[in-house]
């Protein structure tokens, strides 16, 4: 076997990379939210007898909705915190754009966002603010994806910094849904392969939650195609369909069955029905942060215009790329060599804070422990669980991924998570 070591980017390079990728997040996310908005909610027999298969936008007038809006909105807070995030700053905005205005047309958007808002209108705070019918919602998962970008190559950061924006709306699956999409994104930004992707979610939710447990059933079940996926955690019968434990797992299936390439996974996630515009804006963050922007077809990117603020007005004019932009600005300030002297300036609406304050690890590791490791790969001896076979030189195959990844070993350990995903458990996955 020869060496792992990867040859290291030139700073110019790396810095057009990463914001590649966070631009393909952050445009997958709208793009799969804006495909799968006529399909919320409907069965893959209801989809087929109005469209076919739907390989395209089939909506007149193509726009994303409260995924993309609150995604600008929690991209937007983050870029102004950073890793200094904390549930009275989350609280705070929620107040002040959304709780303190009068609502669009959405009307706060699903379930969670509504609880939460009548019970940040009594005067409940954080984390009570979360305690309502539908705490266990896609709602945190649905604006999930900028933590990873923010915390590209460091799973357990973004899932740090996704549970502190949860906090104020979600308990229990709610926060393991955002937190494993968070980590999914941050692994995929820094290159790793869709299998690692799964595994880097898999390490930040217990492994005994609905969560883990659904998203090895789907992970498991991708390589005999959406179907499969869908029927190995879809809760037949069940009246709601943005439980977080099913719609994160229906996207990561959808992705895996792609092996990570954009369109298929976003089309994937739109045909399964269900949470459609979730579950493919989430597949479509993942894609997008695994192949960059490049990977979005032009005529499906050129549909997105800012956001026209339908759900939150206060986001009407905002565009997910400059969230993008502004993400990967602020990682830059705090891991550059000036980093702890920001400019006091603002731009937009987001200023810059006087000081970078030093960033503890998860759980009081330090950083250096919870980030992902690039140059430790794939371990090759177990086949893959994503779409494509395991094949010499091919995702998941012997010879392309020659040794484990080192992921965050908080609160399960990384190689666990990686050999669950690994080793598909048919146990799981009904025939």
């Amino acid at each position: 076997m020869g060496s792992t070591a990867r040859v290291p980017q030139a700073p110019a390079a790396a810095a057009a990379s990463l914001r590649e990728r966070a631009r393909g997040a952050l445009l997958g996310l709208a793009v799969g939210d804006a495909l799968g908005a006529p399909a919320e909610n409907l069965k893959p027999s209801e989809i087929r007898a109005r469209w076919g298969r739907i390989t395209g936008y089939v909506a007149e007038h193509p726009a994303g909705t409260d995924d993309t809006e609150y995604a600008v909105f929690s991209g937007l807070l983050l870029a102004r915190y950073g890793s200094a995030l904390t549930p009275a700053h989350v609280e705070a905005a929620w107040h002040e754009h959304i709780a303190g205005h009068a609502e669009g047309s959405f009307r706060g958007a699903g379930f969670s966002e509504r609880g939460t808002l009548e019970n940040l209108r009594r005067g409940l705070a954080a984390p009570v603010s979360a305690q309502h019918r539908h705490a266990w919602s896609d709602g945190l998962a649905m604006r999930a994806a900028p933590f990873g970008v923010f915390a590209a190559g460091r799973p357990a950061e973004a899932a740090r910094l996704v549970a502190i924006d949860g906090s104020v709306s979600h308990e229990g699956e709610g926060i393991h849904g955002g937190r494993a999409v968070a980590a999914g994104v941050a692994a995929a930004m820094a290159g790793a392969p869709p299998v690692a992707v799964v595994a880097a979610a898999l390490a930040v939710v217990p492994d005994d939650s609905w969560t883990a447990r659904s998203l090895r059933r789907a992970t498991a079940a991708a390589r005999r195609g959406e179907r499969a996926v869908r029927s190995a955690v879809v809760v037949a019968g069940y009246p709601w369909s943005d439980l977080a434990p099913e719609a994160v797992a229906l996207a990561f299936g959808a992705y895996a069955a792609a092996d990570g390439d954009f369109r298929e996974a976003v089309l994937t996630a739109v045909n399964m029905g269900r949470d459609a515009d979730t579950t493919a804006a989430v597949a479509g963050a993942l894609a997008g942060a695994t192949q960059g922007v490049s990977a979005v077809p032009e005529s499906w990117a050129a549909a997105i215009a800012p956001v026209r603020g339908s759900c939150l007005p206060s986001m009407a004019g905002r565009h997910v790329l400059e969230v993008a932009d502004l993400l990967v600005a602020h990682r830059a300030h705090e891991d550059g060599p000036a980093a702890g002297q920001w400019e006091d300036t603002a731009r937009d609406g987001v200023p810059k804070r006087a000081e970078a304050p030093a960033r503890a690890g998860v759980r009081g590791r330090p950083e250096k422990l919870v980030r992902l490791d690039l140059d430790v790969l794939v371990r090759s001896e177990v086949p893959a669980a994503s779409g494509a076979a395991a094949r010499p030189g091919g995702p998941g195959g012997r010879g392309a991924h020659p040794a484990a990844r080192s992921l965050s070993v908080s609160p399960v350990s990384p190689a666990s998570a990686a050999s669950r995903v690994l080793a598909a458990d048919r146990s799981e996955v009904p025939s």
